[in-house]
């Protein structure tokens, strides 16, 4: 198959769709698929990878939702998809992407499949701090995925919340995977590792990775440490990551007085060094409702490691409490107390990563495997004529640049209110 996929996020940004996309790309390659990849154009980058990339024009959107914004017009990237003459479309973000695959299908006809990762709605309100222009830019992107031809979920979580948003379509769960082998790192690796960072033995380790943004559950992590601290136990939290609330969450670790607890380490590419991090935790805290699946858990879970997580959360999907994972509420007090309890029996966390390692794991491989199968009956479903494809782009286009505008003649003070 010619498959194109399509993404708002890609290196040198990383976060877990960017590395979803990677993952989907790579892996299709090995499947003999031929892919081309369209992502927005970052200054001075360079792509080296065994699958075609597409760079067009980009607008600098990182200080508000944390990535650059495409144009979905591009000339270039129409260019090369039409002689690329994809089999099927790809867009795994709600935005650009997602419009620019269906202005694509107009000329270049194909079924495009859209997956529903995050919860888009947050990072709209970050951005837009009126209430009007958050319903409207949710309600356009609503539309944008509901004119695609198959919708797909990371996990039922991500589904029931795309229903809260207002989409009434059908959609079907796909898990992502993860690109770790199913192993603990390297002992004398971690153990290097953890002396580098000074950190003695038997100290109970704690871990985040990812984007560092309010909303992954940071607060709650950092109050319930302050809480733990107060108990007199010792112990390290290693936060791994970038993100644009990253200088507030370390202003509050000193304000909560744990910053001499807290190691803060910046986003970290190389995966094999990545893995060491997880060795050397004793438990990785995810304390987010958030995310609709949590790639990392699954990471932490590759490497033995287990995580703590809120019960009812998405990335909680399959999560049985003190069996594979840690179950707590959402709030610090929930979450210090089960820390106290862990920091006093170690021998639990170390069960539940080795639990995890055996009932959490999902390569990548056999996730995009899955995909490719979907993508082979659509694509068939679309030849045979079982499949209409829905062409609704303009009509839906000039509505919302219409309900932009009239908002707009409002004044420019209604970005500020809310």
């Amino acid at each position: 198959m010619n498959i194109c996929l399509l993404n708002d996020s890609f290196p040198p940004l990383i976060d877990g769709v960017a590395n979803t996309v990677i993952n989907y790309a790579e892996n299709l390659v090995d499947a003999k698929d031929n892919v081309l990849v369209a992502v927005p154009q970052y200054p001075d980058v360079e792509d080296d990878y065994q699958f075609e990339v597409v760079r067009y024009q980009s607008f600098d959107t990182t200080k508000i939702v944390g990535y650059r914004a495409g144009y979905p017009f591009a000339s270039n990237a129409f260019s090369r998809i039409k002689s690329f003459s994809p089999d099927i479309y790809h867009s795994h973000c709600p935005a650009s992407s997602t419009f620019m695959a269906r202005t694509f299908r107009e000329s270049i006809p194909a079924p495009v499949v859209f997956t529903y990762h995050t919860k888009f709605d947050i990072d709209i309100a970050k951005a837009l701090k009126n209430h009007l222009l958050q319903d409207i830019t949710c309600n356009a992107m609503i539309k944008n995925i509901e004119a695609c031809d198959e919708v797909w979920v990371v996990s039922e979580g991500a589904g029931k919340n795309l229903r809260s948003l207002g989409f009434k379509g059908n959609y079907r769960v796909m898990n992502n995977g993860v690109d770790f082998e199913k192993k603990k790192p390297d002992h004398d690796s971690v153990e290097a590792l953890k002396s580098s960072l000074g950190i003695e033995p038997g100290i109970p380790v704690f871990l985040f990775v990812g984007r560092v943004m309010w909303y992954k559950g940071l607060r709650t992590i950092l109050d319930s440490l302050k809480a733990l601290k107060n108990t007199g136990l010792d112990f390290r939290f290693i936060c791994v990551g970038d993100g644009i609330d990253k200088s507030e969450v370390i202003r509050y670790s000193e304000t909560n007085k744990i910053k001499d607890k807290c190691i803060f380490i910046d986003a970290i590419h190389d995966r094999e060094k990545l893995k060491l991090y997880y060795g050397v935790a004793d438990l990785f805290l995810f304390l987010s409702d958030f995310d609709t699946n949590g790639i990392v858990v699954r990471e932490a879970a590759a490497c033995g490691l287990g995580s703590m997580l809120l019960n009812g959360s998405a990335a909680a999907e399959g999560v049985t409490h003190m069996k594979n994972g840690i179950l707590v509420e959402n709030n610090p007090a929930s979450a210090a107390a089960m820390l106290v309890k862990l920091c006093y029996q170690k021998e639990i966390m170390k069960s539940v990563g080795e639990n995890a390692m055996d009932q959490l794991y999902y390569s990548w491989h056999d996730s995009v495997i899955n995909a490719r199968n979907r993508y082979l009956q659509i694509v068939d479903d679309y030849k045979c004529g079982k499949l209409e494809l829905k062409h609704q782009y303009i009509d839906s286009f000039f509505e919302f640049t219409a309900e932009l505008n009239s908002v707009f003649e409002k004044g420019k003070d209604l970005f500020s209110r809310n």
